[in-house]
């Protein structure tokens, strides 16, 4: 079985691959983050505030949105929305928070001001509610009104024209899986002032129609599993919405733990088709991964290969889109989820699998290859041999642009955890609560998880948040297709653990950003500072960190490499 790095991962080799800049050190120092660029790269990126909760591994800042010098930021411990006055983006400062009856979940802001909220009911499986305000105002004035929602509003978003707030319902069972509401999308027609809309501008679509004898055919390879038994809406209920992309008057809305996405017909409020993203092949040259805490021989380190026999399924988080010579993309950040609720857990470890002798896959099964990797145990099974002749890992370990109809244009294959590797080899594949080397390979290796994407210099970004070692990869996608890697930043101190010390207040203040959930960019003309920035919330370290994005010439990059 050929490798794609070998232990320490062939450092230099693997820089060369990538065309990389070698990193100054294999940890964060107090002075600055980590740092990793291609030879060519055209921006740079480095950190200039942060608004810190002091709150360790609690979600303290999580979703970001951005309008007029004020980052609004979701704070699911609090159940509330955080506003930053970033004027001065060095020294974040909070204004205030908008509290209402729920837990917030996620926000967003549409261009003339008007703000929206996702809250989740306090029992999460009811209805939950769309709150509106006016990100300008001030405190008291600053709530317009709300509408009810479907179960679970995980995330909120506009259209591009403002026309239509886009809500993915979750639709989550409770903690026991007696109760499972069924997913949703709903579709809130919006006033063109900044005011709230009645209740009577909301439509929601539904799945039913992709239910047996149902009008419309589901993709056999959407994953519709573990409902409870007697349920009458299966596919509704199996479905769990999760991220949102709107593309004209058509919304794509990612089904994580299903590996699908919807497309949603807002004037219509009509789910019009349901497509697998299919199945990453590890077992290629250029998409492998390393699946063990403990290679070879139960010393962790680096070792990046394929397994003719392993898939990946995408299963993205974050989802977004774009436009470049005329066309229109998707792009998603491929984290990985399994359905654990109840009694029922979808996920177990290769070893504790029958795997079949046939399979290329069988002499692979001890912990230094694939033994302790988590797989799927809901797909791969041969019914006919009684045993897993194929097997299915959780997320790519990637982000992915995709045309509208579902062809994938680029994958950024094992390159992640190259660019990871070379960045902080001492503590590839780490968590996000400990500092540790291959904490995470046996799981999920990196978690891609938020994306955002913005333009400087007439070239279109995507800005990668890595939630589990943490940090922001950065590639140039202006040519789908050609995508490059730029840069990577890491605002992290690895030689603090917060979750092994034990005066966590202090390791926190000294760690630096943790687990990365949403992205925002800044466009120069909406920034105080007059250039691009990307705000970012940390969810375990509960910091919500400001970063300048400067352009860099092509002559300072001959300079630079002199």
């Amino acid at each position: 079985m050929p490798r794609i790095g070998a232990a320490p991962l062939a450092a230099v080799l693997a820089l060369a691959m990538l065309g990389l800049s070698a990193p100054a050190a294999s940890a964060a120092p107090a002075s600055g983050p980590i740092v990793l660029s291609s030879d060519d790269a055209a921006l740079t990126l480095s950190p200039i505030g942060s608004y810190e909760t002091g709150v360790f591994d609690e979600s303290s800042a999580e979703i970001v949105a951005y309008f007029g010098d004020r980052l609004f930021v979701v704070n699911a411990l609090a159940g509330t929305v955080d506003v930053l006055d970033v004027s001065d983006p060095a020294e974040p400062v909070k204004l205030f928070s908008l509290a209402n009856d729920g837990v917030a979940g996620s926000v967003a802001v549409r261009a003339d001001g008007l703000g929206a909220i996702a809250l989740e009911a306090p029992t999460k499986t009811d209805n939950g509610t769309l709150a509106f305000f006016d990100a300008a105002a001030g405190e008291a004035d600053a709530a317009l009104g709300a509408v009810t929602v479907g179960a679970l509003p995980d995330m909120v978003t506009f259209s591009p024209d403002g026309r239509f707030a886009v809500v993915a319902n979750e639709g989550e069972p409770n903690d026991d899986y007696t109760i499972d509401p069924e997913g949703s999308v709903s579709i809130v027609t919006l006033p063109q002032t900044r005011t709230a809309p009645a209740q009577s501008a909301v439509r929601t679509a539904g799945f039913t129609e992709f239910e047996q004898g149902g009008s419309r055919v589901l993709d056999e390879r959407v994953r519709v599993f573990a409902g409870i038994a007697g349920d009458t809406n299966p596919v509704s209920r199996s479905l769990e919405p999760e991220y949102v992309a709107v593309i004209k008057s058509t919304a794509y809305v990612v089904l994580q733990e299903a590996n699908a996405v919807a497309e949603v017909s807002l004037p219509d409020a009509e789910v019009t088709d349901i497509r697998s993203f299919g199945f990453k092949d590890h077992g290629v040259a250029g998409a492998g991964l390393d699946p063990s805490d403990r290679d070879p021989r139960g010393a962790p380190e680096a070792d990046i290969r394929f397994f003719p026999g392993l898939f990946g399924m995408y299963m993205p988080d974050g989802i977004t889109a774009y436009k470049t010579g005329g066309r229109d993309y998707l792009v998603t950040a491929n984290e990985g989820d399994a359905r654990e609720w109840g009694d029922y857990e979808e996920g177990a470890r290769v070893r504790d699998l029958d795997v079949c002798e046939s399979s290329p896959l069988a002499a692979f099964t001890g912990d230094a290859n694939l033994g302790r990797l988590n797989v799927t145990t809901e797909n791969g099974f041969n019914a006919a041999l009684g045993c897993y002749d194929e097997l299915y890992a959780f997320g790519a370990r990637s982000f992915s642009i995709w045309t509208p109809d579902g062809d994938r244009v680029f994958d950024s294959g094992d390159a992640l955890e190259e660019i990871t590797a070379a960045a902080q080899p001492a503590f590839f594949n780490s968590n996000h609560s400990e500092s540790n080397l291959e904490g995470r390979s046996d799981d999920k290796g990196p978690e891609p998880e938020g994306i955002a994407i913005g333009k400087v210099r007439g070239h279109t970004y995507a800005f990668i948040g890595l939630e589990r070692v943490g940090g922001v990869v950065v590639y140039d996608i202006t040519a789908p297709a050609e995508s490059r890697f730029v840069t990577y930043i890491n605002n992290r101190d690895f030689s603090v653990s917060v979750e092994d010390a034990d005066d966590q207040s202090a390791a926190l203040a000294a760690a630096g950003d943790l687990g990365p959930e949403g992205l925002a960019f800044i466009t120069a003309e909406e920034s105080p500072t007059g250039r691009p920035m990307l705000a970012v919330g940390n969810e375990v370290s509960g910091t919500t960190t400001l970063f300048s994005i400067e352009a860099v010439s092509a002559g300072q990059q001959k300079k630079s490499k002199k």
